[in-house]
């Protein structure tokens, strides 16, 4: 997994709705949300930024921080 800059909506119920994210130096504009569960790990939500691409990001409550856990090919990122 990797860190990534995410900037989000959190309405006042505290869902987390992202709204873009920042990953090798390109902003990815999040067209639509998609899934989302809460494990050990944290908050998952699978997202498509505009041009179709998916991707899985994982919202670490406990240290206020997101990540990349997946990109389209489906594989983890390192």
């Amino acid at each position: 997994m990797q860190p990534i800059e995410v900037t989000a909506h959190f309405s006042i119920e505290g869902k987390a709705t992202p709204l873009r994210f920042t990953w090798k130096n390109s902003v990815y504009q999040i067209e639509s949300t998609g899934r989302r569960w809460t494990n050990e790990d944290g908050l998952h939500i699978l997202v498509m930024a505009l041009g179709g691409r998916m991707f899985e990001l994982l919202f670490v409550c406990t240290e206020g921080r997101w990540y990349l856990a997946r990109a389209e090919t489906g594989r983890l990122v390192a």
